[in-house]
């Protein structure tokens, strides 16, 4: 029977993955280990390591984080090569995420079916990794923030966690809800766009 052997090294900082990596690949002579981490620094450290050993490394991508699957044959070497640490300790890379939302809709098609789609998609932003550090509404998208619903709630849910919230005031004044805001705070088109400059990714339902 194969041997597989499971690390789960999100939350921890170079060099530990790598370290536990070297743990269990001392504890086979064949077969598999499969790592999974939160950030590129770790990702990357991790599959060097492997391929360094004589294994062969895959690494696929699932919701922020990254499973490296080392695969370890009868001709890899018995022995882990020794580590120099200092060559595998780094931060994680610090990914500015930002959400923007241009519409009450998702998509282009059906309005209807837009709307349905729209509210699965606030209500998720929580469960998805890594969170965002801010919200951008703007144009229609600023009527899930300044009108009733129970899409406002898990928007304040969001902020509550260090999300930041932004409605742009234009939008709100043009659709007749300034005054109407109900979570998060108003911006401009200089901030928004300010924000959308210095993001290094930007996710958008539309």
């Amino acid at each position: 029977m194969a041997v597989r052997i499971q690390l789960d090294c999100r939350g921890l900082k170079c060099p530990q993955p790598v370290l536990k990596t070297k743990d269990a690949l001392e504890q086979i002579t064949s077969g598999e280990i499969e790592v999974t981490v939160d950030n590129e620094a770790s990702r990357s450290n991790v599959e060097r390591f492997v391929r360094s050993q004589g294994c062969i490394a895959t690494v696929t991508e699932s919701n922020g984080n990254f499973v490296i699957l080392a695969s370890k044959s009868e001709d890899a070497p018995k022995t882990v090569k020794n580590v120099d640490v200092s060559s595998f300790t780094c931060e994680p890379v610090h990914t500015d995420l930002i959400y923007v939302v241009p519409s009450n809709i998702m998509g282009q098609g059906n309005d209807d079916l837009g709307k349905v789609l729209i509210r699965a998609f606030v209500k998720t932003i929580k469960d998805v990794s890594p969170q965002p550090s801010k919200v951008l509404f703007f144009n229609t998208g600023v009527m899930i923030t300044a009108m009733d619903s129970d899409l406002v709630q898990p928007l304040k849910d969001l902020e509550a966690k260090g999300v930041e919230i932004f409605s742009c005031g234009t939008c709100l004044d043009f659709l007749g809800l300034k005054d109407k805001l109900l979570v998060g705070k108003t911006t401009n088109m200089f901030e928004i766009m300010q924000n959308m400059a210095n993001a290094t990714k930007i996710v958008s339902p539309y």
